[in-house]
C-alpha cells in the first residue's frame, strides 16, 4: 500500500508541473525525478538516472511512476479554471478563444501571465497537480489489490 505525506505529494505535482516525470523507490520511500523523455527526448541521463532507470526495469513492482497530466486533462483543467474563477467576460472571451487554436497551452499561459488571475491560476493548477498525484496514488494501491 503507497501512501505519500503531503510534503511528497507536493514536491512530486511541483516536478510534474516542471515537465519531469517522478519515480517513488517504495523500500527506502524515496522520490527520484528526471525529465519526461516524452518532452525532451535529446536530453542525455546521467549516470545517476541511468542507474535508476536500470533499477526500475529489475523490480518495477518497487516503483510507482508518476506522470503529468495528458493534454485533454489539461484542458479540461484550463476550461475549469475559466469558467469557476474568470469574472471579466473579455478575458473569459479570449482565453476561450485561445483555447481552440494550435497551441492553446501557450496562448492561454501568455493571456493568464499578463492578468490579474496569474496566482490564482498557479495556485489553481498546482493543486489539481496535487490532487492528480493522489488519484495516482489511489491507482496505483487499486492496481496491487
Amino acid at each position: 500500500m503507497l501512501s505519500l505525506t503531503e510534503k511528497e505529494a507536493d514536491f512530486i505535482a511541483a516536478q510534474l508541473l516542471k515537465g519531469n516525470v517522478c519515480f517513488y523507490q517504495i523500500d527506502k520511500k524515496k522520490i527520484h525525478h528526471m525529465p519526461d523523455d516524452e518532452d525532451y527526448f535529446n536530453y542525455d541521463l546521467t549516470e545517476e538516472e541511468e542507474d535508476i532507470l536500470d533499477a526500475i526495469e529489475e523490480t518495477p513492482d518497487n516503483y510507482a511512476e508518476f506522470t503529468k497530466m495528458e493534454p485533454s486533462q489539461e484542458h479540461q483543467m484550463m476550461q475549469d479554471f475559466i469558467d469557476r474563477k474568470v469574472k471579466e467576460r473579455n478575458l473569459a472571451e479570449e482565453l476561450v478563444d485561445a483555447l481552440s487554436k494550435p497551441k492553446a497551452a501557450t496562448g492561454f499561459k501568455f493571456l493568464i501571465e499578463g492578468s490579474k488571475y496569474k496566482e490564482e491560476w498557479i495556485d489553481y493548477r498546482k493543486g489539481k497537480y496535487q490532487d492528480w498525484v493522489k488519484e495516482q496514488v489511489d491507482s496505483f494501491n487499486y492496481a496491487e489489490d
